[in-house]
């Protein structure tokens, strides 16, 4: 899959489009895709993602901004993985706020990505103030020589599929729903960076997983798979959080035990998959309350892993 920072001036060549933000990309970004790449192929023509960096609420209101559900890196392995040919990233600024919905049209779908045949969400909006919607874009692709087509919304047991929808189920610390609106668990992925190595002193040595958002979609204590050591996933017991009890209460960390493995494992991407919440994240009077409790965890995790086995 190609990747591209902007949109070129002119489009070398014709395109099947959708655009989005596409965090988490859920079952319903899934359906859109699948859609996007069938009528892409059947027209013999590349299927291109217009994506936003940073989110447009991001920008807006950066201070009550929704939590990433993905970074742009996961995002866009995801859309890899959908079979999208090319993705363009476009920075969210405030000169591509004031585009007019026209010229949104005009300038960056039918000038830069050579648009032929677009695909969007039932409820996208477009251009300054909003402005642009489904009926502009079939109006004007009937004189400019595109097809505009909506994917219906998504409902799984009556509940739209959304990405606000997988952050509630997060906040509350239902994966089981997470995983239904995902069609997959919830997963973050990250370098190993070098920590406090407190873990060692304690006897539970964690990696330290990079995380690229200040707000994580969820916190506490799960019991959790770790892909990228050797082949399979890692058992173990992961906490996502600010350590109130050891007094680092800026920057949200994500840390992970793993079971039964004593390597190294600096500078490795790890993706940890979230499969189980044992808690939710509390201060302790003392290192040795903590101490025993990380033990507790550890125990109920194995519990939880052993009755509910990891499918690699």
């Amino acid at each position: 899959m190609q990747v591209f920072r902007g949109i070129l001036r002119r489009s070398l060549e014709a395109s099947v489009l959708t655009i989005g933000n596409f965090d988490g990309v859920h079952l319903g970004h899934q359906g859109l895709l699948r859609m996007l790449v069938t009528r892409a192929r059947a027209l013999a023509l590349p299927a291109v993602v217009l994506t936003f960096e940073p989110h447009p609420r991001e920008y807006f209101s950066p201070s009550d901004a929704p939590a990433r559900l993905a970074s742009l890196r996961e995002k866009l392995l995801l859309l890899a993985a959908a079979g999208v040919d090319r993705v363009h990233v476009c920075r969210f600024n405030a000169g591509l706020a004031a585009v007019s919905a026209q010229a949104f049209i005009d300038d960056l779908l039918v000038g830069g990505l050579g648009v032929r045949h677009l695909i969007i969400g039932d409820d996208f909006r477009f251009g300054a103030r909003r402005q642009g919607d489904f009926k502009l874009l079939t109006e004007v692709g009937a004189r400019r020589g595109f097809m505009v087509e909506a994917m219906p919304t998504l409902e799984q047991d009556t509940l739209r599929v959304s990405s606000s929808a997988v952050r509630a189920a997060l906040a509350l610390g239902d994966l089981t729903q997470a995983e239904r609106l995902l069609g997959r668990p919830y997963s973050i992925a990250g370098r190993v960076v070098i920590g406090r190595k407190l873990g060692r002193t304690i006897g539970y040595p964690t990696a330290n997983i990079q995380l690229k958002h200040r707000r994580p979609a969820l916190t506490g204590v799960f019991a959790v798979g770790v892909e990228g050591l050797k082949g399979i996933q890692v058992a173990g017991v992961a906490n996502v959080g600010v350590r109130p009890t050891i007094a680092e209460a800026q920057r949200p960390n994500l840390e992970v035990h793993l079971f039964d493995w004593a390597g190294d494992c600096y500078g490795a991407h790890l993706r940890v998959h979230f499969l189980h919440k044992l808690r939710d994240e509390m201060r302790f009077d003392s290192l040795q309350s903590l101490t025993a409790q990380i033990s507790l965890d550890a125990e109920a995790a194995r519990a939880w892993l052993a009755l509910n086995p990891i499918q690699n």
